[in-house]
């Protein structure tokens, strides 16, 4: 248990990642313009090439990906203070988002050299987008009941089967899909492996899923005798689970676990600046900044041990558990208070922004893994289980 628990002592960003900030915040009074809080509210949803391009060209899309696959070579401090910056900003990120996150450093790590010169420098430009095919129809949280399968063939692999929730997959180029390649899916974590996907491939097809909001974020994605190249396989055949948790890890250690409701929590404190606080008001206030900075501590402990090369896939489950709670808290507490009527001056755009975050915050403790998968990997992290 000790080792669980000591990544979560106290750490702090390097003066010079605090120093990149100043460059971030910057870029962002020239490259964002004034939106409203509930398009903002959307940031790492927010799909928007031409922004993701902009970033690329100062070289931050692959941030920590090295020079000589066209990333800026930083380390996961300086990703982290971008990443803040970004979110905090209400960025429209979404589209490179994933390739930047995970889809990058898998391939850097796990991929044949073919892959990265393909693929790594074009990540690193914005112009190749990556989306995720994990979680299947019909499987809920288990990840393991892979049944979509790729067959070896002359030409290289053929592949068969679906994957659900998958975000952007209408938008994006590509897709790291775990399927199965030996065995059935009673051998639950066994014969997997990951392939790289070209969705404009033949037979392969995207159905976009409407969320309550009205967006169009996820899709459904088949693949009916799909043909990969030879090259499409992904580090050893067989060793899709370990990859998948590694990837994992990217996914659930950084600040978008905490900061999905940040833009909300800023134009409601704004309001408060502007009249005259209930103490009510202003206790919640406090609550939600100790439990922030709190957080906000927790997850630069996690990133400390990315940057020493390490993969913290138990701490990232206990962040992004805590994290999402507190980011569906958010909206659900101001919009109790705005229900109370202590003060009916209050504008549109923050009922907006209130009103999207309370019909998509059931999402946050969804995607990336579920509240009870995340709550078994801590419990067996800790040797509870």
């Amino acid at each position: 248990m000790d080792n669980v628990l000591n990544v979560f002592r106290l750490a702090v960003l390097p003066p010079e990642a605090e120093a990149f900030r100043n460059e971030v915040k910057a870029f962002l009074r020239e490259n964002m313009p004034a939106t409203a809080a509930d398009i903002r509210a959307r940031t790492w949803m927010g799909f928007n090439a031409g922004f993701s391009r902009r970033l690329a060209e100062r070289g931050w899309v692959g941030l920590t990906l090295p020079d000589e696959c066209g990333g800026a070579g930083m380390d996961a401090f300086h990703r982290f203070v971008l990443v803040e910056e970004l979110l905090a900003a209400g960025a429209p990120v979404s589209a490179h988002w994933i390739a930047d996150r995970q889809s990058g450093p898998l391939i850097l790590k796990f991929g044949t050299e073919t892959q990265k010169r393909f693929y790594l420098p074009r990540i690193c430009a914005a112009q190749a987008f990556f989306c995720i095919g994990m979680s299947e129809p019909n499987s809920g949280s288990d990840l393991a009941s892979v049944r979509s399968r790729a067959t070896r063939c002359d030409d290289g692999w053929r592949l068969s089967g679906s994957k659900i929730w998958t975000t952007n997959a209408q938008h994006c180029d590509y897709m790291i899909a775990l399927v199965r390649t030996s065995g059935v899916p009673e051998d639950r974590q066994k014969g997997l492996s990951q392939l790289i996907v070209d969705l404009k491939a033949p037979g392969v097809m995207v159905r976009p899923i409407q969320d309550l909001a009205g967006d169009a974020h996820f899709s459904e994605v088949t693949f009916d005798d799909v043909l990969l190249s030879p090259d499409a396989l992904i580090g050893e055949e067989g060793s899709g689970w370990l990859q998948v948790n590694a990837e994992l890890a990217f996914e659930r250690s950084g600040p978008e676990r905490i900061y999905s409701s940040v833009v909300l929590l800023d134009l409601w404190l704004a309001h408060l600046r502007k009249t005259v606080a209930s103490a009510a008001d202003v206790a919640l206030a406090g609550h939600f900044a100790t439990q922030l900075a709190t957080l906000r501590n927790m997850s630069i402990a996690v990133t400390a041990k990315l940057a020493r090369g390490e993969s913290p896939v138990v701490e990232a489950a206990v962040v992004k558990d805590i994290g999402t709670e507190f980011e569906q808290a958010i909206p659900a507490a101001i919009e109790a208070a705005i229900a109370t009527g202590r003060d009916a001056d209050i504008d549109g755009e923050l009922y907006r922004a209130v009103a999207y975050l309370s019909q998509i915050a059931p999402t946050f403790s969804l995607r990336g893994g579920t509240r009870e998968i995340l709550r078994g990997m801590i419990a067996r992290g800790l040797g509870l289980r």
